[in-house]
């Protein structure tokens, strides 16, 4: 394990309660920051957080106002964006229009309300580390997941431009594009759109959360201080660019 030193720094890690932002927030905590996990799931999270030893709020990322409100409550300098779906698996002329809305409303929408309400805070202290979770579909595009590629490619691009609105304070905005991780999102997948996925990872395995939060936790480091806008491949060789 990589050590980072994030004494005295408060994280807030979404989707915290299982997969990348579980990792991600033990990761925090084995490298000294207090971690706040925000996640829908009330029952998961409270044993989540104590099972890991840190706090727990349930926070539905597409509620502004419940995102507004847990984020001046949580004071944090540290801020990881780990929820979203995967949603179903189909053509775009057969995509059900409302499980496009709601993939939308959590992985895109439900991004930007959490960057919206920490930012504020960030700026005030002068100081601040986000890490959004994109993915590697946001790069390439996944056939028979337009909703997640669609939106994993607007967390790509609202982490480019709110990294260069930032640039100006110690405030660091970067995402990472990870190839499929085996999480629960997978219960979400059709089998074949498994196969497919590993099919494009050139080192042909699925890459582990441990390692997506290795590399999460020096981003959100006072080390980092000069990248932001960032976008940090992890897929295994699978991007191109």
């Amino acid at each position: 394990m990589n050590q980072i030193d994030l004494k005295g720094r408060r994280a807030v890690v979404t989707g915290g309660a299982q997969g990348i932002g579980r990792a991600v927030a033990e990761r925090c905590i084995a490298s000294g920051a207090e971690v706040i996990l925000w996640d829908a799931d009330a029952t998961l999270g409270a044993a989540t957080a104590g099972e890991i030893g840190d706090r727990f709020v349930q926070v539905d990322v597409t509620d502004w106002e419940a995102v507004r409100a847990a984020g001046e409550a949580a004071d944090a300098e540290l801020a990881v964006m780990s929820a979203g779906i995967a949603g179903a698996n189909a053509p775009v002329q057969d995509y059900p229009v409302d499980e496009w809305r709601r993939i939308i409303d959590i992985n895109l929408n439900g991004t930007f309300y959490c960057c919206k309400a920490l930012v504020p805070g960030m700026i005030a202290r002068g100081y601040g580390r986000i890490v959004n979770i994109a993915s590697i579909a946001g790069k390439d595009g996944n056939p028979n997941a337009s909703a997640y590629s669609a939106s994993k490619a607007g967390v790509i691009n609202l982490t480019k431009a709110l990294g260069k609105e930032l640039a100006g304070h110690d405030i660091a905005v970067n995402c990472v594009t990870p190839a499929g991780a085996k999480t629960a999102i997978f219960d979400q997948m059709t089998d074949e759109h498994i196969a497919y996925m590993l099919s494009k990872v050139p080192r042909n395995r699925f890459v582990e959360v441990d390692e997506i939060a290795s590399m999460i936790v020096w981003m959100l480091s006072a080390e980092n201080s000069f990248t932001t806008a960032g976008v940090f491949d992890i897929s295994g060789g699978r991007a191109t660019y």
